[in-house]
Order: C-alpha cells, then sequence, then structure tokens
C-alpha cells in the first residue's frame, strides 16, 4: 500500500508541475518559438527559405536511401534463408557490383553537395551590405553599434527586460506572457528589405547570435570578428536567443529583432539620434552628489541589478557591493579601474561601453546607497582621466 500511494503522489506532483507548465505556453509567439514546435521557424529570409529545403530535402533522400537498403537487406535474407533450401554462394569479387556502389553514392553525394554548397556559398556573402551593425556578447546582453548605412552612430545595449528577471527570480508563478524571458529593453530595429551585416564579436567570453526566423547563427568570440547577414522579407517582431553556453546568465541573453518598414525605421533613427545628443553629457561638467547618484540608480538597475541583486548583496558567487571593500575604499581610482577593466578573469565583466558620466553615476550610488554611506562623489571627468 505505502508503494502505491507513494506512486500515486508522483503521479500527482508530476501532473501537477505538467499542467503549471502547460498553462505558460497559452499561444504562439509570432517571429518566435511555438506551442509543441516540431518544425523550424517560419521563414522570413530567402536564406532561411534555403534551408529549411535543404532541411527536407536530406531528410527525405536519407529517409529513402534508409529504407530502400535495409529492405533489400531483410527480403534477401528473408527469402535466401537456409531453412528454405537456399545456399550461400561462392564468389570472390563481382566488378559489376564494386562499379555500382562506388558510382551509386557518388551521385548521391554530388546530389546533396551542390544545393548545400550553393546555400552555403550565399549565406557568407556578406558584401554590398546596406547596413553594417556590430553586434557584441556581454555577459549577459548584447551591444549593437550601427557602423554604416543610415542610422550610422547609433549604439545601445540590449538587456533583458527586468520585468521577466523578476518574474523569473520569483518562480514565475501564474500566467507568464508569450514572450517570457525574450522581451528587451532596446530591440534590433532595421528597415525591410535591405541586406544587413552584422558583425559578431565579444566582450569576455564566446557567445552566439542566432536568430532562426532569419536562418542565421554566428559565434561572437573576443578578440575575434566575424560576420553573417540577412534581409527580410516581412516587418514584425523575430526572436532569437545567445546560442553558446556562455555562464549563469545564459538563459537570459535573448535577442529582439524588430524589423520595420523605410518610413517607421527613418523616424526611429531620426529619434534615436535626438536621444544619443540629449545623452551626450559634457565630461568636464561637475555634478551635485544627489543627481550623479539618481542618475546612478537607473544605470544600476539597467546593467548591475541582474547579477549584484537590487538590495547590493549579490548572490552565490557574485560578490555583494553593500559593504564591500572597494565600495568603501576612499581611493574611488580602485571602483573606477574595476568598472573599467573587469576582474576576477572576467567574473566581473569591463564596462567600458558605458559613458564616463554613467560610470561615475553608478559609482556614486553604489557608494552612497544601503549601507555605504561614505560621502564620496566620482566626477565624469575622474573616469575619463582613468580611461586616458
Amino acid at each position: 500500500m505505502k508503494t502505491i500511494s507513494n506512486w500515486l503522489s508522483w503521479i500527482t506532483a508530476a501532473a501537477g508541475a505538467w499542467a503549471s507548465t502547460a498553462a505558460w505556453a497559452v499561444k504562439d509567439l509570432p517571429g518566435g518559438p511555438a506551442v509543441n514546435q516540431l518544425n523550424l521557424h517560419p521563414a522570413v529570409t530567402k536564406i532561411a527559405e534555403e534551408q529549411a529545403w535543404l532541411h527536407w530535402f536530406m531528410l527525405i533522400l536519407c529517409t529513402v536511401i534508409f529504407v530502400a537498403v535495409f529492405a533489400v537487406m531483410f527480403y534477401s535474407i528473408w527469402k535466401h534463408r537456409k531453412s528454405v533450401g537456399h545456399k550461400p554462394a561462392n564468389f570472390h569479387e563481382s566488378v559489376t557490383v564494386e562499379i555500382i556502389w562506388t558510382i551509386v553514392p557518388f551521385i548521391i553525394v554530388i546530389l546533396m553537395a551542390l544545393p548545400a554548397t550553393k546555400v552555403l556559398v550565399a549565406q557568407k556573402d556578406t558584401t554590398n551590405a546596406d547596413l553594417t551593425i556590430k553586434a557584441t556578447g556581454y555577459q549577459w546582453k548584447w551591444g549593437y553599434d550601427y557602423l554604416k548605412g543610415e542610422g550610422e552612430g547609433i549604439a545601445f545595449i540590449s538587456s533583458l527586460d527586468s520585468s521577466h528577471r523578476a518574474m523569473s527570480d520569483s518562480g514565475a508563478k501564474g500566467v507568464v506572457p508569450d514572450d517570457y524571458l525574450l522581451k528587451v529593453d532596446n530591440p534590433l530595429v532595421v528597415p525591410v528589405g535591405r541586406k544587413v551585416r552584422i558583425i559578431t564579436t565579444a566582450n569576455d567570453v564566446i557567445h552566439a547570435w542566432m536568430v532562426p526566423a532569419f536562418g542565421v547563427k554566428q559565434d561572437a568570440i573576443p578578440g575575434f570578428v566575424r560576420d553573417t547577414w540577412f534581409r527580410a522579407e516581412k516587418t514584425g517582431d523575430f526572436y532569437g536567443q545567445c546560442a553558446e553556453l556562455c555562464g549563469k546568465e545564459h538563459a537570459y541573453m535573448p535577442i529582439h529583432v524588430k524589423v520595420v518598414s523605410d518610413q517607421d525605421y527613418a523616424k526611429w533613427v531620426d529619434a534615436e539620434k535626438k536621444k544619443l545628443a540629449a545623452k551626450a553629457d559634457d565630461p568636464s561638467k561637475v555634478w551635485t552628489l544627489a543627481d550623479l547618484a539618481a542618475r546612478g540608480e537607473k544605470v544600476y538597475a539597467g546593467n548591475c541589478a541582474a547579477c549584484h541583486q537590487a538590495s547590493g548583496k549579490g548572490a552565490g558567487a557574485i560578490k555583494p557591493i553593500d559593504g564591500s571593500a572597494v565600495a568603501l575604499d576612499a581611493d574611488k581610482g580602485k571602483m573606477i579601474a574595476v568598472l573599467l577593466n573587469g576582474q576576477n578573469n572576467g567574473a566581473m565583466p569591463a564596462w567600458k561601453q558605458l559613458s564616463d558620466t554613467e560610470i561615475a553615476a553608478v559609482i556614486t550610488y553604489t557608494k552612497n546607497n544601503w549601507s555605504n554611506k561614505t560621502g564620496q562623489l566620482v566626477q565624469p571627468a575622474d573616469v575619463k582621466a582613468a580611461r586616458n
């Protein structure tokens, strides 16, 4: 009876877990994963269409070969078995058979290689791009720099939406949105119908930039520059994730590409350039502690809280900032060096991509928040001097 009771308890728990999980995946996410998805993502680029065609071509061809070979083999075994009086043939070689089983596989390999090579070569042709964007992998977010084409000079960091991170930290109880752990604060925006070259690299460890609907997956390797491209043929939101195991926050590094019309893209570029102009802080400006701390709170929430927690207490191997020696140290240069260069072999990444004002603000905030009531102030000029 005890065994039966244990089994019933296990089945009940499993059913409850399945039911709670099933409640999450309510609807398909256009441009992202679908409920019970078995096939490739619906293609929105020619390359992705070719990849899907190749997938089915190879699968069907290999299935036909498998069935044909094993059908002949099993038929021969059954038809010529000893129990019905057949005796084994006694021969050493057959030139005809040798030629057949050399030529036929060769033809099959050529039939497979020709279309695959065509698609592979097309995937690598990044010439004549309308836009060139650098995607830099960080632990654990993406940095985008528009290097060439309309929007040149725009740069921003794209991180998992903080509400989704909080939802995950709480165990994702109840109903979660269809884009759970795929929503970001700043999506990559590109125009429809234009060739977009993506240059990938990384700041710390190996990442991989992947958007299945585009048929794109390219490793981002520290110290190396790789590239790929896509041309989206329809507008909409398309999702992917880092496809290389890059550390404990690997699951929280989504990619969101928003494909818009030419007119909407021009409006977005204009708005982003106005934002950049507004954010172009004068590094020689002298700030008050209150203003810097207020600015630093936003920088901390968007970049640091994911690891160090909103409370500054850290988690697991992540060291706390609240009460830390470097935050309390009177030498502000030590904390500036940590943010500019990182430490502990990349466990704490470098944050050189932040502006001088943003780094000064977040340091000032951490030195004067929680129990860290140092009264110390770091000015943007201090950070600028440390960079040099």
